[in-house]
């Protein structure tokens, strides 16, 4: 019987590996589910929920990974946890992949399988499994609504006896994800919405929103998306040109939503010093690329700050504040995955080393990094 191991995340970290959905569908497929008491608390499953669905609930972390064949995590296990396991088996988690490398060399030297989720090729068959884009959903959706609560004004226009209030005015930058889903919950709150993004693609998204797209439509522009469906980095030109096109369109803005994210690198900056004095006293700009060094120029990681009476804040989990559906999303998106990878005639790993989903996600092998994107880069 394969023994699936999940123990709790960091105390940064309240989402978990599994659900109650997830962990009755794994013990359907024939597995066992050991998970650490406590596990799923923060996630508002609680020890005896996921013991009804089948789960075998533990004392400890060393409980859950005696003997595990796999090991389900939300952030990257620690190298002891990893060692834990028994040699040979699998950990899939998200392994912030281009974060920390010495650490990820150290994880890769054990006899584990590493799988970074990160890198789910973006194709049909893996829309269940992405997930980026089930968290960037829920992330942009709690930007909008954590910067209409910071905005201390009425989002929609309200018509009353007394005067008229205006809506407010929303602009989302970066219209992958979470950038749509924000613009949508900007729209349902009654805000006039624009955004603006690199990718040509983007356009029709934005406007079938109801937002209107702001853009330098130029020939670089009608190039600058990658075969994944990614942004490309833009020449310095370009930059220029969008930069002085947004300045101009960013002193108008009430809320400023920034989500413009390139794997493996820097976040690209957006919004200057001189942009955001530009801005209203009271306006606010939500960075959600904090954690790779934001998009706003004025953006401290986990905080919030005042310049001038424009509140600038950089959010570094804003799916974790939505646990219960963040965790529910994630466990179904691992559990997919985990199920191209087991025999459920033979009730056993079978896993298929040629599979583009397995190729695509496979970080670690036999003691090496064996990803291309990550061999040979600092």
């Amino acid at each position: 019987m394969v023994t699936i191991a999940v123990t709790a995340e960091p105390a940064d970290e309240p989402r978990v590996a599994v659900s109650p959905e997830t962990v009755k569908k794994l013990v359907a497929l024939g597995a066992k589910v050991k998970v650490e008491a406590g596990a799923g608390a923060r996630s508002r499953f609680s020890d005896a929920t996921l013991a009804a669905q089948g789960a075998e609930i533990v004392p400890t972390a060393a409980d859950a990974l005696r003997d595990a064949d796999v090991l389900l995590k939300v952030r990257r296990p620690s190298a002891a946890e990893v060692a834990a396991l028994k040699p040979e088996a699998l950990v899939i988690a998200m392994l912030d992949p281009y974060g920390d490398r010495a650490g990820m060399e150290a994880l890769a030297t054990g006899k584990a399988s590493l799988f970074s989720m990160e890198f789910m090729p973006r194709i049909t068959r893996a829309q269940s499994m992405d997930v980026l884009s089930s968290q960037a959903n829920l992330a942009g959706y709690k930007a909008v609504i954590d910067a209409a609560a910071m905005f201390q004004q009425a989002m929609p226009m309200m018509m009353t006896a007394a005067g008229t209030v205006p809506a407010a005015k929303a602009f989302i930058m970066g219209a992958g994800v979470a950038g749509l889903q924000a613009i949508a919950t900007a729209r349902r709150l009654g805000a006039q919405v624009s955004a603006t993004d690199v990718r040509p693609a983007a356009k029709e998204q934005v406007a079938s929103l109801g937002a209107k797209f702001i853009a330098v439509e130029d020939d670089e522009f009608k190039q600058a998306q990658t075969a994944a469906g990614y942004a490309k980095a833009m020449s310095a030109e370009y930059q220029a040109k969008q930069a002085e096109l947004v300045a101009n369109h960013i002193k108008g803005q009430d809320i400023v939503i920034t989500t413009a994210l390139i794997p493996g690198r820097p976040a690209p900056r957006l919004i200057t010093r001189a942009m955001v004095e530009s801005m209203k006293p009271g306006s606010i700009i939500v960075d959600l690329a904090a954690e790779r060094g934001g998009n706003c120029e004025l953006t401290k990681p986990g905080e919030i700050v005042d310049h001038n009476g424009v509140r600038i804040f950089g959010p570094l989990n804003l799916a974790g504040e939505i646990a219960i559906n963040a965790s529910s999303l994630y466990a179904k998106n691992l559990y997919t995955f985990f199920e191209t990878m087991f025999d459920k005639q033979e009730k056993k790993l079978a896993i298929n080393w040629d599979d583009e989903i397995i190729k695509g996600t496979l970080v670690a092998r036999d003691g090496a990094i064996v990803h291309p994107s990550l061999q040979g880069a600092a």
